[in-house]
């Protein structure tokens, strides 16, 4: 029932003709304990929304903590880019270099399939010397300092295309009389 309701009817009694006065006690005892039902009722509802206006509150508190501001968030996407052109630019460095490598290991390969051109080697040698047989970790110039004779000759004599690529057991001639 509306408080109004309950007024109007109390207003109503007040007006009416007398009744029975143990009746009208009686009225107005029911009416004061609805009305003091209603506002007990009214009590516990306010109390409610007190509690939910601190409930939201707290949250609205809580929330205004995670904000950013524009200047905040220009900043960051202004680190981002920097960030984003750095690594931009470190990746097109090294691609950079690894197409350098790749040309030249391409090139290496390109070399290494094409047959060497025969290299010509000079006849300008002594004619008289000896045979000699390559020991063990030898050298070609530890040869020719042992046995007095020029490097150039032994290669020349012996058409050696590769001078570090001596075998012992490989038999040279060693040009010696008259080294020029």
């Amino acid at each position: 029932m509306r408080i109004v309701g309950i007024f109007g009817l109390l207003t109503a009694a007040a007006f009416a003709q007398p009744q029975n006065p143990q009746v009208e006690i009686a009225n107005l005892r029911e009416d004061v304990r609805l009305l003091s039902q209603r506002v007990a009722e009214l009590g516990l509802r306010v109390e409610q929304l007190e509690t939910e206006n601190a409930a939201l509150r707290r949250k609205t508190d809580s929330g205004t903590k995670n904000y950013a501001t524009v200047d905040q968030l220009n900043a960051a996407m202004a680190d981002l880019n920097a960030l984003v052109k750095a690594q931009s630019q470190a990746a097109a460095q090294q691609q950079e270099r690894l197409a350098r490598e790749a040309a030249a290991a391409a090139a290496r390969e390109r070399a290494a399939q094409q047959p060497e051109a025969p290299r010509a080697f000079g006849t300008d040698f002594p004619k008289e010397g000896i045979t000699y047989t390559v020991q063990k970790g030898e050298t070609l110039a530890a040869i020719a300092k042992k046995h007095g004779a020029k490097l150039q000759h032994i290669i020349d004599a012996n058409k050696i295309t590769d001078p570090t690529r001596v075998q012992a057991g490989q038999v040279l001639f060693v040009p010696l009389a008259g080294n020029k």
